[in-house]
């Protein structure tokens, strides 16, 4: 790849990433082209060398958010260091912790991006839905038992979509006390759950 190649597609790579960030903060609303390649270093003339339109900066962007905030659970997965079971409880204890509730930049996309997704395009959905099965699938595998796989993945969903709802009130609250009360209450019901 020549010099300039190189360099477009360091420059494409740090708006993407600066932007699923400020994505999961901030929603898809609040992002503004000339904020964003200010922050990339970049100059706003420039992104139409990057994108055709801020429709399609905002889909690869919610892509890139979704893929990034499953990547710590399925590295866990495939590095088998914890038996399914931990690994799945370890899951839940991170998902529903505080430091999760508040990294919103570094956060899972499923529970920051829903409602900007539910409104977006196409490939936003498509995006989404693939993100919302790996999980599904994920959860299945590690969950232990003899239970049918049916059996399985609507345990999967029940618990996935507890998970996904709790993040979402303890964010959204602003009482601090009772944010804390919705998470662990969420995470020790759904822990109860696969006992």
């Amino acid at each position: 790849m020549g010099h300039s190649k190189a360099e477009k597609a360091d420059s494409h790579e740090r708006i993407v990433r600066i932007a699923a960030a400020r994505l999961r903060e901030l929603g898809a609303d609040a992002i503004a082209v000339a904020d964003l390649m200010q922050e990339a270093g970049l100059t706003h003339g420039g992104f139409y060398r990057h994108f055709a339109s801020r429709g399609d900066l905002i889909d690869e962007s919610i892509e890139r958010a979704l893929s990034d905030g499953a990547n710590g659970a399925f590295a866990a997965e495939a590095s088998g260091k914890l038996a399914r079971r931990a690994l799945l409880l370890a899951v839940i204890d991170w998902y529903l912790s505080p430091q999760h509730r508040d990294g919103l930049a570094t956060s899972c996309a499923v529970t920051s991006l829903a409602a900007d997704v539910a409104r977006g395009s196409a490939r936003a959905r498509a995006a989404y839905t693939r993100q919302v099965a790996a999980y599904l699938e994920l959860f299945v595998r590690l969950m232990e038992g003899d239970a049918p796989a049916g059996t399985k993945r609507a345990e999967a969903i029940a618990l996935w979509s507890g998970m996904v709802g709790a993040l979402s009130m303890a964010r959204a609250v602003n009482d601090e006390r009772l944010s804390h009360e919705i998470l662990k209450t969420a995470a020790d019901d759904l822990k109860g759950r696969l006992a």
